[in-house]
């Protein structure tokens, strides 16, 4: 034996009797030691059949064994729900999103609580802190970051907890005599968008500010901010909660509001969805509906360099002349260093003064003989009640939409033909920063078109003017201030996003073999864009929920200065670290995985 052998050997036998009581005690899942390790099916603390048995029947038999979803007998079911998302969403085995190059791969958890109550939501929570589980929270199921789903957890399945319910005269539980009763909409965790506008717009005649994508979950996109189309109209998702039902760590039910719970009611509003508990309902103020909602679409090609960078030039001046306002909102695309795409909506305008606003822009496209219009000017506008109206766009737009076709699918479940191709993507890379309204002053706006040109040389990406709140009214800044989100997002014009990705490949997927050599050429160029992209906006902040999974300052990224307050919110409602999310509130002090706590 070595000399340094024997000198481990002399030092550790003394600490053998300590040792082996700690690992006794680890393996009853018991004592201090108990929540630093997370058992996995099959080793030491983790549940007997009979425990499982007993949460069963206490769920009233809403226990689910989750088997990967394209196993032996199952895979074909499975393939044929891949160009659904709504067939996609109603399997618990399944996320919106098969995962990430280099970062995660969706796989199923181990068991779910099919949740139809909240009291089902007590249960899980109750029984994963009893026996240190790994604990998933799924709604929508649409994160790119994969906090939907992890392997060897319990996951809390709130799909079947989709009732929406309309307000005249909402005042939030012990706010009587300090806030006016307002008009607010209700809506249980595992609803989608589609649900709440079908609801609130369609039949109700107002507008509730929530998210593009319908089959996005309302809750997982109210707790990570939230924009739509309209945000710089009426706010962010987050910025128009009134109140939340929550479940804690501790399995209390618990009523969050601006009087009640207050830390933790501002915590959920940005703070990031899994971090602080389960939300079980939610209420959200409603907007008188404008009388008509639309869009503008057009394509640009220019011929040289010379002329790209004359017609990105041109199009930041028009931006901030004319659409920096609460009308217009969604994007302009830059790509292939010689392409402008512009796909914006529209609010509050009729079709007259749509086009009156768009006709200098477009003379100026047609007086130059290198630019050329390879899509021609599109404005649309209808009115506002219309929009997510299945039945009206069944008949008038049918290309736009993408109805749930399966037998005894609700009506009005309908996807924008646009978001289509992102079910079941597989992510190469995606990148987001937060641009500063000061780079549209006339003195910087030729630093940011050099850096948008520049940049897509690289990679291709999208402004989305809906997703900075500069320019929105008083009102709407006030509230969203008054939010756990990047503080940036209320001076920034736009959120630049930068990001690709494949098709399908869920592990197990028959055929599925993603291409990881593109997926890590494309994640260095989308680098490289964004390094550009940086230079010009040094430190800016990025959207949790479209960002980079390999963020490294994440905590400032994501959430600026209001961090401290988040992680203080986070010790006082789950103090044990029950609630774990890659990059969410409190993450750092467990390994990637949320398996192993590294501090207390």
């Amino acid at each position: 034996m070595k000399r340094r052998d024997l000198l481990k050997a002399a030092v550790t036998l003394p600490l053998l009797p300590l040792l082996m009581r700690s690992s006794a005690a680890l393996a009853r899942g018991a004592g201090t030691l108990a929540t630093i390790l997370r058992p996995r099916p099959g080793q030491p603390g983790w549940p007997a059949a009979t425990e499982w048995a007993q949460l069963k029947r206490q769920v009233g038999g809403r226990l689910l064994k989750l088997e990967p979803p394209f196993a032996q007998g199952d895979a074909s079911l499975a393939l044929k729900q891949l160009g659904n998302p709504f067939a996609v969403g109603d399997n618990p085995a399944l996320t919106q999103t098969s995962g990430w190059a280099d970062a995660w791969a969706s796989q199923p958890s181990a068991w779910a609580v099919a949740a139809e109550n909240t009291a089902d939501v007590v249960a899980a929570i109750d029984f994963a802190r009893k026996h240190h589980l790994r604990l998933v929270v799924k709604g929508g199921g649409h994160s790119y970051q994969g906090t939907s789903d992890a392997p060897d957890s319990l996951l809390v399945w709130t799909r079947h907890m989709n009732q929406v319910a309309l307000h005249d005269a909402f005042v939030p539980q012990g706010c009587a005599g300090h806030m006016t009763p307002q008009a607010a909409v209700s809506v249980q965790a595992g609803a989608m968008w589609i649900d709440a506008y079908d609801a609130v717009t369609t039949r109700g005649g107002r507008y509730v500010q929530g998210g593009g994508c319908t089959t996005v979950g309302v809750a997982g996109l109210v707790q990570s901010g939230g924009f739509g189309s309209f945000s710089k109209r009426w706010g962010t998702a987050a910025s128009n909660l009134l109140e939340a039902e929550v479940v804690t760590a501790d399995g209390k039910v618990r009523i969050a509001n601006a009087r009640t719970n207050p830390e933790l009611f501002w915590g959920l509003k940005g703070g990031g969805g899994g971090s602080l508990g389960v939300v079980t309902r939610l209420t959200l103020r409603t907007f008188e509906l404008p009388e008509f909602f639309g869009g503008v679409n057009l394509t640009v090609k220019a011929d040289s360099d010379a002329a790209y960078r004359a017609l990105i030039a041109e199009a930041v001046s028009f931006y901030q002349r004319a659409l920096f306002n609460p009308h217009w909102g969604e994007q302009m695309k830059f790509y292939g260093g010689d392409t402008l795409e512009i796909s914006m909506s529209i609010q509050g305008l009729t079709q007259g003064q749509v086009e009156q606003t768009w006709a200098p822009f477009l003379d100026w496209v047609h007086a130059r003989k290198d630019c050329h219009v390879t899509r021609p000017f599109q404005a649309l506008v209808a009115p506002a009640r219309y929009l997510w109206d299945a039945e009206f766009l069944r008949k008038h737009l049918p290309g736009a939409i993408v109805p749930d076709d399966r037998p005894g699918a609700p009506r009005h479940h309908m996807l924008w033909a646009g978001d289509h191709d992102q079910v079941g993507w597989f992510i190469h890379a995606y990148q987001s920063a937060w641009l500063p309204a000061s780079l549209l002053e006339p003195g910087r706006q030729a630093q940011l078109v050099q850096a948008l040109i520049a940049a897509s040389q690289h990679w291709g990406f999208a402004l989305h003017f809906n997703k900075g709140l500069a320019g929105a009214p008083a009102d709407t800044i006030a509230r969203a201030r008054d939010t756990a989100t990047h503080p940036q997002v209320l001076d920034a014009f736009a959120l630049l996003i930068c990001a690709n990705g494949g098709p399908p490949a869920y592990p197990g997927l028959p055929g599925a073999k993603p291409d990881l050599a593109k997926a890590r050429h494309e994640a260095a160029a989308i680098d490289q864009a964004m390094d550009t992209i940086r230079a010009v906006a040094p430190n800016a902040g990025s959207y949790v929920s479209e960002s980079d999974y390999f963020l490294r300052d994440w905590q400032q990224g994501f959430w600026g200065g209001n961090y401290p307050r988040l992680a203080a919110a986070k010790r006082r409602y789950d103090p044990d670290g029950l609630f774990f999310v890659h990059h969410g509130v409190g993450s750092e002090d467990w390994s990637a995985d949320g398996f192993t706590r590294l501090r207390a």
